[in-house]
C-alpha cells in the first residue's frame, strides 16, 4: 500500500489471500495506516486463498469512507472476486479473468467430520453470495449455479453480467503469480494460465521487439518484489520487539521510499522517546478491531446466539454449531485436526494456545451469571447499605451515634480532635462459591445451555447466598459486636410487642425510631421502609397506602397519619419465621444492615481450569461479601 498524490491511495493484492501471501491482519493494520483517504485504486491480480481472511478484507473496504476503484490486472479468482465486489466501479482488461465458483477446502476425519465440514462450506457459501448479487443484480438461485459451475469470465463477459463496470484495452503482460492453487484450477482458460505461469521448459528465444505497454507491466510486478522484499525485511526487524512499536511499523510498510536503514533510524528515535504517536485513523466496521477476525467472529456469532448481542447478518460464523466453532479456533490459527477425533478437537481448542475458544467461552459464561444476578428477585439491596472492603480482616463501623453534638470553639482557642468508641461494629467478608462444568460434550452436542442456563441459576444463587445472610440477621437476631446485647432488645428500645399491623402500631413503632439519642443528642431517624412477610403484604399495602383509616367514614375527613410514610418491602424468608412480625428500617445507606464486597465488586467472579474430574472444562463461580448489624438504631422489630 501507498500513498499516491493528495489522499489518493494504491493498494496491490498480487498474492493468495492469507498467511500465505496477503494476511487480514496485516492488510487491516495497513489500510488503517494510511489515514484519511478519500479514494482507493485496488489492484488485484490474485489466484484467491482463505474464505475467513478474504471476508476480513472484503468488509474492512467495504465499510472504509474512501471511494474505491477496483482494477484487475490479471485474474480475480475464488475469494479474490469476492474482494473485487467492492470496487464502484471495478476496471477489467478484456483478456483479464474473473472467476467464481464454490467454497472448498481439505479437510480428514471421519463421516461425521466430513458431514460437519460439508454443511460449514454451504454456510460460507450463503455468505458470498450476497457479496455477488448486490453488485450484479443477478438472482441469488443464479449466482449459486454460476458457483457450481466454476465459472471463469472475461472482461467482456464481466461487464455484460454486472460484475465488472467498465472495459478496459486487453494487456500485453501480467505479473507472474506463483501459487499451486493455479494448477488446481481445472477449467481455468490457457492463454490465462500461460500468461501468468510462462511454460518451465520453454526454450530461449531472441527478445522480441517491446510492445505498447509491456515496460509498465514489467516495471509494474518489478517494483511490486521489491516492496514485497522490503515489507519483509521491516516485520523482521519490527518484529525482535514483539506489538510494541506496530504503528511506526505500519508507517514505514506504508512509506515505500522508507528502506531498511531509514526504518532502523526511525526504531532508534522513536525507542528514547516516552511517548508514541496515536493512529487518529478510523477503524473500519468490521469484528476484527483487533485483527483477530476468527476469535472476533465466533465471540459474536455466540453472543448473538444467546441473545446477549445483536445479529450481524454479515458474520461468517452464525449458524455455525459450537462444534464448529471449535474446530475453526483451531484451524484457522494454522492448526490442522484432520487425525483428532471430534472429542480431542474440542478438548484442544479449550487448551491449545493458540485458540481463543476457551476465552470465548468464558465470557459467554459469565454474560448469563451477570443477568442471572442483575435478574434475581432479591429485595436486600433495596434497603441495606452497601459496602467495601479491600481484604479479609476484620473491620470496624461507626454507627449512627458514633459521634457526639460538636463541641463550641470560642474565638482564638484550638479545636480538639474527636474520638469515636471503642465500642465499634465489626464486619468481615467470606467467600461463597460453587463450580460447574462446561463438558466436551456438550459442546459436541452443541448444547448451549451449558453457557446460558446453568450459569445463570448460579448467578440467582449468588444473590440468593447474600439475601439469605442478611434476613437471617433479623430473623436470628444476633448480639452486636459493639455491646454484646442482641440487636433487637428492650434495652436498644427497638422491639415493639403486641403490635398488629394498623396505623397504631406503626406509628408507635415510628415513634420508637425517632426518639433513638446518642447520648443526649436526638438522631432523628425516620424509618423509610417497613419490612413485611407476604403473608402480611397486602394489608400493609393497604393501611399505608390508603387516604383514610380503616373503619372511618370515607367523607369523615380523618386522614391517615402513616399515610406513604415508608415503601413496604415483602420477603418471603421472613414468612418462616413468623407471618406475623414485621420490621421498620431507616433510609437506604443508613447504619442498619451492612452488605460488603471485597474492593466494591458486587457481582460474582468467575475462573476457569482444565477439569481432570470431569471430561471438559471447570467453572468455578464465586462471590467474596460479608454481612453485619452496624447499628441497632435504625430497626424497629414488631411482634404480635
Amino acid at each position: 500500500m501507498a500513498i499516491r498524490g493528495e489522499a489518493e491511495a494504491e493498494i496491490y493484492i498480487y498474492d493468495e489471500i492469507g498467511f500465505q501471501g496477503v494476511p487480514a491482519k496485516q492488510f487491516i493494520s495497513d489500510l488503517q495506516a494510511l489515514g484519511e483517504i478519500k479514494h482507493i485504486n485496488l489492484h488485484i491480480n490474485s489466484p484467491g486463498g482463505s474464505i475467513f481472511e478474504g471476508i476480513a478484507i472484503f468488509n474492512a473496504l467495504k465499510y472504509h469512507p474512501a471511494a474505491i476503484t477496483v482494477h484487475v490486472d490479471g485474474v480475480a479468482a475464488s475469494m479474490a472476486s469476492v474482494i473485487a465486489m467492492v470496487g464502484n466501479p471495478v476496471i477489467m482488461p478484456a483478456n483479464s479473468f474473473m472467476m467464481i465458483h464454490k467454497p472448498w477446502a481439505v479437510a480428514g476425519g471421519d463421516a461425521d467430520d466430513m458431514r460437519d465440514f460439508a454443511e460449514l462450506l454451504d454456510k460460507t457459501e450463503a455468505v458470498l453470495i450476497p457479496a455477488y448479487a448486490a453488485k450484479t443484480g443477478l438472482a441469488h438461485e443464479v449466482i449459486a449455479g454460476m458457483l457450481k459451475e466454476e465459472t471463469w469470465m472475461d472482461g467482456t463477459q464481466c461487464v455484460s453480467l454486472g460484475f465488472a463496470d467498465q472495459l478496459a484495452p486487453a494487456v500485453q503482460a501480467m505479473a507472474r503469480i506463483d501459487s499451486k492453487r493455479i494448477e488446481e484450477y481445472e477449467k481455468m482458460p490457457e492463454n490465462l494460465r500461460n500468461m501468468l505461469t510462462p511454460p518451465q521448459n520453454s526454450l530461449t528465444h531472441d527478445p522480441a521487439p517491446p510492445q505498447a505497454g509491456v515496460n509498465e507491466a514489467v516495471l509494474r510486478e518489478q517494483f511490486i518484489e521489491e516492496q514485497r522484499v522490503r515489507a519483509r525485511a521491516l516485520t523482521d526487524l519490527f518484529g525482535m520487539f514483539g506489538d510494541k512499536y506496530n504503528a511506526l511499523q505500519a508507517a514505514c510498510i506504508a512509506d515505500p521510499t522508507c528502506t531498511l536503514e531509514l526504518a532502523r533510524e526511525k526504531l532508534l528515535t522513536q525507542m528514547g522517546k516516552d511517548s508514541t504517536p496515536s493512529n487518529k485513523s478510523a477503524a473500519p466496521h468490521i469484528y476484527a478491531g483487533n485483527g483477530n477476525f476468527t476469535g472476533d467472529g465466533i465471540r459474536q456469532a455466540i453472543m448473538a446466539r444467546a441473545g446477549y448481542e445483536p445479529l450481524q447478518s454479515d458474520n461468517p460464523y452464525n449458524a455455525m454449531t459450537l462444534r464448529e466453532h471449535a474446530r475453526l479456533s483451531l484451524t484457522e490459527r494454522g492448526f490442522g485436526v484432520a487425525s483428532y477425533n471430534p472429542v480431542q478437537i474440542v478438548g484442544l481448542a479449550f487448551t491449545h494456545s493458540t485458540s481463543d475458544f476457551g476465552n470465548i467461552m468464558l465470557d459467554v459464561s459469565y454474560k448469563s451469571i451477570l443477568q442471572g444476578w442483575e435478574q434475581a428477585p432479591e429485595t436486600f439491596g433495596e434497603w441495606t447499605k452497601k459496602g467495601q472492603l479491600s481484604d479479609f480482616k476484620i473491620a470496624h463501623r461507626v454507627g449512627l451515634g458514633g459521634f457526639p453534638s460538636l463541641r463550641q470553639v470560642r474565638e482564638g482557642a484550638e479545636y480538639k480532635y474527636v474520638t469515636t468508641s471503642d465500642k465499634q461494629a465489626t464486619i468481615a467478608l467470606a467467600t461463597y462459591g460453587e463450580l460447574f462444568s462446561i463438558t466436551r460434550q456438550a459442546i459436541i452436542n452443541d448444547d448451549l445451555s451449558m453457557l446460558t442456563d446453568v450459569p445463570m441459576k448460579l448467578g440467582r444463587a449468588a444473590k440468593a447466598t447474600v439475601a439469605d445472610l442478611v434476613y437471617a440477621i433479623l430473623v436470628k437476631n444476633p448480639q452486636l459486636s459493639t455491646d454484646n446485647i442482641a440487636l433487637f432488645a428492650d434495652s436498644h428500645a427497638n422491639v415493639l410487642t403486641k403490635a398488629a399491623m394498623d396505623v397504631a402500631s406503626l406509628d408507635k413503632a415510628r415513634q420508637m425510631m425517632r426518639r433513638q439519642k446518642e447520648g443526649e443528642r436526638h438522631l432523628n431517624i425516620r424509618p423509610a421502609f417497613v419490612l413485611v412477610p407476604t403473608a402480611m403484604e397486602s394489608t400493609a399495602s393497604q393501611v399505608i397506602r390508603s387516604t383514610s383509616v380503616k373503619g372511618a367514614d370515607i367523607n369523615a375527613g380523618i386522614i391517615n397519619p402513616v399515610q406513604n410514610f415508608a415503601t413496604v418491602i415483602a420477603e418471603p424468608r421472613l414468612d418462616d419465621a413468623s407471618q406475623n412480625t414485621f420490621y421498620l428500617a431507616a433510609a437506604k445507606g443508613s447504619d442498619t444492615i451492612e452488605v460488603a464486597y471485597l474492593n466494591g465488586v458486587d457481582t460474582p467472579f468467575i475462573d476457569q481450569m482444565e477439569g481432570f474430574t470431569s471430561d471438559g472444562v471447570t467453572t468455578k463461580v464465586r462471590i467474596d461479601a460479608g454481612v453485619a448489624p452496624v447499628d441497632y438504631r435504625g430497626l424497629v422489630k414488631c411482634t404480635a
